[in-house]
């Protein structure tokens, strides 16, 4: 008997299951929130010198604003005010008649820069003057951010396997709650730049358990709906950023706003369960035992485990040595697991760096900020039905690749649709977007129905640290286009190629039993399930 055919028998997705999964949307409202903030609190109005303290005279003081302006701050090709450059001297005859300015003296501003508030109140940008010869600083917070993220799949996926689900996801909400709202206070960059890295530490926690927790309590026909279905709480989420952040666009309130879903869920979090699986997986069958019986009890399937007691489980299911402990040194011990690590690293990498490289850049549609983003949150409710279906008509294996190369082949479009073609470009963007989304999105599921029991969460950590190092890339792989204009979409539509080709070398799991040891993995045939069985 495996897992499986017990959760088959418990109703693999009963009241016990969809209760769970509920129990962990309020933390997982706070994943796309913080990964796309910095589209917000990192936003840069339009600005230009501060002139304000400026005394050149009783010529000057008599001028009206719109006039000082015209005669100390150079205007550019656009027609509007230099961010960052000023006159060295008034330029009154620029009052009579605007002439060639390039050859006038200019300096960088002396006091500082004054910001349009139009649309944002405040932003990091806006706090710590964090623009020009700073302008570094305030794209480094995403990056180190991300950074957080990746170190934090690394200890998170060695911690989940190595203590249990729902231990590990404790210490995940605590760490991103504290943090995330201790950010909200920083008194100066450097500060708020720690603070994000532990939030971000902290939160790769969440995003690795729960899709973990969801998969190993459901049998193998539902696993597609759980893990992709309802994986349409991180699109409908990331629609809804635009709508809190419009409303609160004070960076600090903003920042506070989008961490408190965290305090349910730590209220939440009494009541989740542990996996059995991974109960049994590490040899701990009595735990395992009370939680499937507390299952039966909620579905309404007690009969089934009355039969099936602690002696029986113990015989019936695999039981792993519980003095065994598992390392990442593990995913590469063997042959197998070599081969599965190294395949899906990649793909991970890839299809993470392709799907930042264009959610953070929402300059891309020309249209209000807010409009953007919610735009980029819509597009992938398709993509997620999309894949939802597609797992099952025509397998993982497939959808996964399918969606690396149509994304790879939008890039690819829209590097030859002329610049004043605007529509045709948003169109095509706008469909990559959504490719990107659906392979990314798909990525965790099929990962997760890869390893084995016993190393799942070190498997998936490790793809999640690659795939945020590709998060981290992506942005610097963007400004490879002061080198050459149409360099980064080359390198982008590589990557997604590459991954594509990787994931074709993967086995298809669809109707497959999730591994539960090493050896299931190194086996040459996977165990299909009764369903597919009969089809042969």
């Amino acid at each position: 008997m495996k897992f499986d055919d017990i959760l088959e028998e418990l109703n693999g997705m009963g009241r016990f299951q969809i209760t769970t999964i509920l129990l962990m949307i309020a933390a997982r409202m706070t994943l796309p929130f913080h990964y796309l903030l910095n589209n917000f609190i990192a936003a840069v109005p339009s600005h230009h010198c501060d002139i304000t303290s400026l005394d050149y005279g009783d010529a000057f003081r008599n001028l009206s604003h719109e006039e000082r302006l015209i005669v100390s701050i150079p205007v550019q090709e656009d027609g509007t005010l230099s961010s960052c450059q000023m006159f060295a001297e008034p330029q009154y005859h620029l009052l009579i008649e605007s002439s060639n300015i390039t050859d006038l003296h200019t300096v960088p501003c002396q006091n500082g820069w004054m910001y349009d508030n139009t649309t944002f109140e405040s932003t990091l940008a806006t706090e710590w003057d964090l623009v020009c010869d700073k302008r570094g600083l305030n794209k480094a917070t995403a990056t180190i951010f991300f950074i957080g993220v990746m170190l934090g799949a690394a200890v998170f996926g060695y911690l989940s396997d190595r203590f249990g689900r729902k231990r590990a996801l404790l210490v995940s909400y605590v760490t991103s709650t504290v943090f995330g709202f201790t950010s909200a206070f920083s008194s100066n960059f450097i500060m708020f730049a720690a603070l994000r890295f532990f939030t971000g530490f902290g939160l790769s926690g969440i995003g690795l358990i729960t899709v973990a927790l969801r998969v190993e309590w459901v049998d193998v026909k539902h696993r597609n709906a759980v893990g992709n279905l309802l994986g349409l709480d991180w699109s409908i989420f990331t629609a809804l950023l635009p709508v809190v952040a419009y409303f609160v666009n004070d960076w600090r309130y903003l920042v506070a706003t989008v961490t408190s879903p965290l305090c349910l869920g730590i209220i939440c979090w009494w009541w989740l369960p542990e996996s059995a699986r991974w109960l049994i997986s590490n040899g701990k069958v009595e735990s395992a035992h009370f939680y499937l019986t507390k299952c039966a009890k909620v579905n309404g399937r007690e009969q089934f485990m009355a039969d099936l007691n602690l002696e029986v489980l113990s015989k019936e299911i695999p039981v792993e040595n519980e003095n065994r402990k598992y390392s990442y040194l593990d995913l590469v011990r063997t042959p197998r697991m070599r081969r599965l690590t190294l395949l899906t690293g990649t793909v991970w990498f890839a299809a993470a760096c392709t799907y930042y490289g264009i959610s953070l850049n929402i300059d891309g549609f020309g249209v209000n900020i807010y409009l953007t983003q919610f735009i980029y949150g819509a597009i992938e409710v398709p993509a997620v039905v999309f894949v939802f279906f597609s797992f099952d008509k025509i397998g993982r294996k497939l959808t996964q690749a399918g969606t690396q190369f149509l994304t790879g082949l939008c890039i690819l479009c829209n590097m030859f649709i002329p610049q004043n073609k605007g529509p045709f470009q948003t169109t095509v963007g706008a469909l990559g977007k959504m490719f990107a989304e659906a392979a990314y999105g798909s990525v965790f599921l099929y990962t997760t129905e890869l390893y084995p029991t016993v190393l799942r969460q070190n498997g998936v950590g490790f793809c999640y640290v690659l795939g945020q190092i590709g998060v981290a890339v992506s942005p610097i792989i963007s400004l490879l286009d002061e080198v050459w204009g149409r360099l980064p979409s080359i390198v982008f539509i590589l990557l997604a190629f590459a991954a594509g080709l990787s994931t074709l070398l993967l086995r298809e799991t669809r109707n497959v039993r999730l591994p539960e040891t090493i050896e299931d993995v190194e086996q040459t045939r996977p165990v299909s399930t009764p369903e597919e069985k009969s089809q042969l």
